[in-house]
């Protein structure tokens, strides 16, 4: 009941404005990707690990930029990768370099 009592003005003009949101999603959504790589980073107990978590995450990101599916890009990657033969290979393999339509 003293927690009602206490937020029981903002509970009020929420009523009274219809231009306020109900929810938080928007910005939940937005922080969403940092609160995963945060609890993943827990794990990460060298320097090491923590470098290969970020330069993952980075990767994906980089997909998401570049309107790739991350996993199905990464897969393709991964797939390509032990093949290749040449530096051109790898060079084409950033998700810049690959079309859109995944």
């Amino acid at each position: 009941m003293a927690h009602l009592k206490k937020y029981s003005s903002r509970l009020t003009s929420y009523t009274e404005r219809g231009d306020l949101p109900i929810d938080n999603n928007r910005g939940e959504n937005a922080i969403q990707p940092f609160v995963i790589g945060g609890k993943g980073w827990l794990f990460s107990d060298s320097p090491a690990g923590t470098h290969a978590s970020t330069v993952l995450y980075s990767l994906m990101q980089t997909a998401k930029a570049n309107s790739l599916e991350p996993y199905a890009w990464l897969c393709k990657v991964l797939h390509i990768l032990p093949t290749a033969k040449a530096l051109e290979e790898i060079d084409l393999l950033p998700p810049w370099t690959l079309p859109a339509a995944n």
